[in-house]
C-alpha cells in the first residue's frame, strides 16, 4: 500500500507525483492520513454530536444561539441545492456549490462584527447570508446579468472574486488601510477576513498577500476552506505540510479547525478576529472540511475521487451533528425542525421564482457600469455596439 509520503517523495526509479494521476491506492492513503485533521485540529462538537472541551478555544453557546446556527446552515444548504437545480434546468450558466461547507461559512460569518470587512471568493454563499445579503442577490452573477447587486460598503462584504486568489491581495490592501487609519489597537477595532480554498494556496497572489499582511501587521484573518480537492487535485499534491503550518514561514499564527464543526469555527474565528482588532494580526485559519459536491456544475468529481471518500465524509455532516446535539440536550423538538424545513422550502420557492423571472439587462449597461465617468473611446464603442445590436430588433436572427 502506498502512503502520502511515498507519493510526495517517491523512491529511486519511481515516477514523481506530478508525473501521473493518483491511483486509487494513493487516494485512499491520502484520505486515511488526513480525514481526521491531525492532533492539532480544534473541535468542540464531534460528528456524533458530543460536546467536547478545548483548553484554548472554548465558548459558551445558549440553546437559542445554537438553534440559530442550525437554522442558518439548513437555509443556506437549501438555497445551494435549489440554485444547483436551477443551473441544471438552464436557468443559471453555472453554480458553485457549498454543500458540506456550511459550518465553516456560518461559523466564521457569525463571528464577524458589523464593522468588519469580508472578502469572498465565489463560494461564500453562507457568509453572504450572514452579512445580510439576500440569496436572490447572488443569482445575477451566475446567470450572467450582473456582478452582484449588493452595496459592499453597506454590507461590509466585497463582490465575489472569480480569479483564484486575487481577493487576498485586495483584502491585504484593505486591512493595511485599516491599520494606517488607526482603526485597530483596542476592543473597538476593525478587522478583515478573506476567504479562499486550498487550491488558491498554490497561487502567487495568496503568498504576496501573506507577505504584505505580515510586514504591516495588518488586521487580516486568512480563512482557508480546505475542502480537500483543488478542483481535481488532492491537498497532499499541493503541499508537503498541512496548510495551516505555512503561516510559520511568514511569522504569524496558523490554526487548523474542524470546518464541519460550527461551534469550533465560531470560536476560533472570534479569537482570530479579536487578535487582529487588537493589532496582533494577521492570522491564518485552515478550516478542515470537505466539498460534498462538484467544484462547480461544470465539474464531474467522479472522474478523480472515490465514492468511498464521499461516504466517509457524509458521517461528518456539519448539520447533522448540530441536530443530534440539540436533540440530546433537549434544546429542540420535532416541531422546531419541521418549522425550519418549512422555512427552507419557502426560501427555495422565492429563489426559484426570482431566478426564472429575472429580466435581461439592457445592452448598454456593459458600458455604463465600467467607469465612474465616461470617456470618448468608450462612448464610441458603445454607440457602435448599440447600432449593431439595433439592427437585429424584430428580426429572426
Amino acid at each position: 500500500m502506498s502512503s502520502p509520503e511515498e507519493w510526495t517523495h517517491p523512491g529511486p526509479g519511481a515516477p514523481p507525483a506530478t508525473g501521473a494521476a493518483p491511483t486509487a491506492e494513493q487516494v485512499i492513503a491520502g484520505l486515511r492520513a488526513t480525514d481526521e485533521g491531525g492532533a492539532d485540529l480544534v473541535q468542540l462538537l464531534t460528528p456524533e454530536g458530543e460536546r467536547v472541551q478545548h483548553p484554548d478555544f472554548d465558548i459558551d453557546v445558549t440553546a437559542e444561539e445554537l438553534r440559530g446556527l442550525y437554522r442558518d446552515m439548513v437555509l443556506v444548504r437549501r438555497v445551494d441545492r435549489e440554485a444547483n437545480a436551477l443551473q441544471r434546468k438552464g436557468q443559471l450558466g453555472i453554480w458553485v456549490p457549498l454543500l458540506g461547507q456550511e459550518a465553516a461559512q456560518i461559523g466564521s460569518g457569525r463571528a464577524l462584527r458589523p464593522t468588519d470587512m469580508a472578502f469572498p471568493s465565489y463560494r461564500e454563499h453562507g457568509v453572504a447570508w450572514c452579512r445580510g445579503i439576500k440569496p436572490t442577490d447572488l443569482l445575477g452573477i451566475f446567470r450572467g446579468t450582473d456582478h452582484g447587486t449588493w452595496d459592499p460598503v453597506e454590507h461590509r462584504f466585497h463582490p465575489y472574486t472569480i480569479v483564484i486568489g486575487n481577493q487576498v491581495l485586495n483584502a491585504a490592501g484593505y486591512a493595511m488601510g485599516q491599520k494606517f487609519d488607526g482603526a485597530v489597537g483596542d476592543a473597538d477595532g476593525e478587522a478583515t477576513i478573506c476567504y479562499f480554498g486550498d487550491g488558491a494556496t498554490s497561487q502567487g497572489d495568496v503568498h504576496e498577500g501573506f507577505v504584505w499582511a505580515a510586514v504591516y501587521d495588518a488586521p487580516l484573518v486568512f480563512f482557508c476552506q480546505n475542502n480537500q480537492w483543488a478542483i481535481s487535485e488532492p491537498t497532499e499534491r499541493q503541499s508537503r505540510l498541512p496548510l495551516y503550518q505555512r503561516a510559520r514561514g511568514y511569522g504569524f499564527p496558523g490554526i487548523r479547525v474542524d470546518g464541519n464543526d460550527v461551534l469550533a469555527t465560531l470560536a476560533v474565528t472570534r479569537w482570530a478576529l479579536e487578535e487582529c482588532r487588537q493589532g496582533n494580526g494577521p492570522v491564518l485559519i485552515e478550516a478542515f472540511t470537505y466539498r460534498m459536491d462538484a467544484h462547480t456544475t461544470s465539474d464531474d468529481p467522479s472522474r478523480y475521487r472515490l465514492s468511498d471518500e464521499l461516504e466517509l465524509w457524509k458521517l461528518k455532516d456539519p448539520i447533522e451533528r448540530v441536530k443530534v446535539h440539540l436533540v440530546k440536550q433537549q434544546w429542540a423538538d420535532q416541531g422546531f425542525f419541521d418549522s425550519i424545513e418549512e422555512e427552507a422550502e419557502r426560501v427555495a420557492v422565492e429563489l426559484r421564482d426570482y431566478c426564472v423571472n429575472l429580466p435581461d439587462p439592457p445592452a448598454g449597461r456593459i458600458f455604463s457600469e465600467v467607469y465612474a465617468e465616461g470617456n470618448p473611446v468608450l462612448e464610441a464603442q458603445r454607440d457602435e455596439f448599440l447600432a449593431y445590436h439595433a439592427g437585429f430588433a424584430g428580426g429572426d436572427h
